[in-house]
């Protein structure tokens, strides 16, 4: 599908997710032709720097990074992007940018809001003054949006002053990975899993998000916020939804979104005095990571020596409906663990009857595992007779690695996801109401944690988190997918 001309406001052009993520991922669009000939990329700051030395500043962070680049993709690239200074505190510079862009009339502007949330509110006030906000103005929230249900719903209403819903993209970049978007092909487009997809079949679902990186340069922010509200109430819930969702009628994004919403309402409350039992936080102290030792977390830059912010987070969470009453879906993040991982683990039940002798294990034998970084794959686990004279059975596994099997290119989440936002598709963005909803079932653990005196479980940096998450697993006589 080709691309409509569009102008992309970066505010936030010299943070660090522009020049890490979004830029990147403008440049392999624009590298293989999806981008419209005319199309620019308006990069804003607060500093007054010139369009010239904004370039020099992309020449050093940004180019190193990008070996496929060929010199002329990356100059003609750069062609397309200039810089307006543009303060949310000085109205000025929003006039200068407004008239720049309404001058173009380009067909659809794209206000990307890579800042800090407590601006998201002053920049959409300076968007609706100027008549940014016209219906081909689309503008997308980074997450955290706001640090509870209140402060959330402040921004949201804030923000729909100027724009309406469909006019707000809210991210989250694990929904735009190749084999989250598989999870749906697999469930919905095969009848080979349908019918097991349900408590009758299924053990247990675990979904695990592991970095073997620390706070880096964002130990400010980071202790404000703790992985509870930086991973799980954003990418964690929208994974399990993806799970756990019945079928949509349609791929339409109300569809989908439609039942995305079901599962979240139907989540168990997980109740104060149930939080010691269905949760656990932790926090990493010094070890290795790859063979370099690390620092505790209270001794990273930014941090108070004593505080209680959980880098670490393990949750037992249970939803209430026909489908999937009973069957345990296990949540886990955490910063310095032992390798950088993420993905969805689907333990079906054993047979009823078992005929063949069984491998000296725990863990069920069947199982789906759906990797979403580093690597994207999809495996599937089952037993298998041994060759020879035996009745033995050993596992082995089916094997699906995107990059091996398909020879195309494939575009990484976030130019995925950039180019529904020019197309004007929401379906893979967040809908208001799951937001909601999402803070409605994260707020009573976050609320019991800060009233608790009990400081969060300590786990070396380089393992696998805390004790207790074995523990929290051991209870129901399940493993840790690693573990088994």
């Amino acid at each position: 599908m080709s691309l409509p001309d569009f102008d992309m406001v970066l505010f936030g052009g010299t943070g660090d997710l522009a020049r890490r993520k979004l830029l990147p991922a403008l440049f392999d669009a624009h590298r293989t032709g999806c981008l419209h000939p005319s199309s620019r990329i308006l990069a804003t700051g607060s500093h007054p720097h010139t369009t010239e030395q904004y370039k020099a500043m992309l020449e050093e962070s940004v180019r190193p990074g990008l070996e496929h680049a060929p010199p002329e993709a990356w100059t003609s690239f750069m062609d397309r992007i200039g810089y307006v200074q543009a303060d949310a505190r000085q109205p000025a510079h929003f006039d200068a940018l407004a008239e720049q862009v309404l001058a173009r009339k380009p067909e659809v502007v794209v206000c990307y809001l890579a800042t800090a949330p407590h601006i998201f509110v002053p920049i959409c006030e300076q968007l609706g003054r100027t008549g940014l906000n016209a219906p081909n103005v689309r503008v997308v929230l980074e997450k955290p949006l706001g640090h509870d249900l209140d402060s959330s719903e402040a921004i949201n209403n804030a923000v729909s002053r100027y724009f309406g819903e469909e006019q707000i993209y809210r991210i989250d970049h694990y929904l735009g990975k190749e084999s989250v978007q598989n999870l749906m092909a697999i469930r919905f487009a095969n009848a080979l899993f349908e019918p097991l997809w349900r408590r009758e079949w299924v053990q247990d679902v675990q979904i695990t998000i592991a970095e073997e990186l620390g706070v880096e340069t964002r130990g400010d922010f980071y202790d404000r916020t703790g992985a509870l509200r930086d991973m799980v109430q954003n990418h964690l819930v929208q994974l399990l939804c993806m799970v756990a969702m019945e079928p949509p009628a349609s791929l339409s994004e109300d569809a989908i979104r439609d039942e995305k919403i079901k599962i979240l309402k139907a989540l168990k409350p997980i109740l104060p005095q149930d939080v010691a039992e269905k949760t656990v936080r932790g926090q990493y102290r010094a070890g290795a990571v790859g063979g370099k030792p690390v620092v505790s977390y209270v001794d990273e830059q930014g941090i108070a020596a004593d505080s209680t912010t959980e880098t670490f987070v393990a949750i037992k969470a249970e939803i209430a409906n026909w489908r999937w009453e009973g069957v345990p879906f296990y949540l886990r993040t955490g910063k310095r663990m032992q390798s950088r991982v993420a993905e969805i683990v689907v333990h079906f039940r054993d047979v009823p009857h078992a005929i063949f002798p069984r491998p000296l294990t725990l863990s069920p034998q069947n199982r789906l595992v759906i990797r979403l970084q580093p690597e994207e794959s999809i495996r599937l686990y089952f037993l298998v007779k041994q060759p020879g004279d035996t009745v033995e059975l050993t596992p082995t596994s089916l094997d699906l690695d995107f990059a091996n099997s398909f020879k195309m290119r494939r575009a990484g989440a976030y130019e995925r996801l950039l180019l529904d936002v020019i197309r004007g598709k929401l379906g893979l963005f967040v809908r208001r109401d799951e937001q909601v909803q999402a803070w409605r079932w994260v707020e009573p653990i976050l609320d019991t944690w800060d009233q608790s005196t009990v400081p969060p479980k300590p786990y070396t940096a380089g393992t696998w988190g805390p004790a207790a998450s074995s523990a929290l697993m051991s209870r129901d006589g399940a493993l840790w997918h690693e573990e088994a």
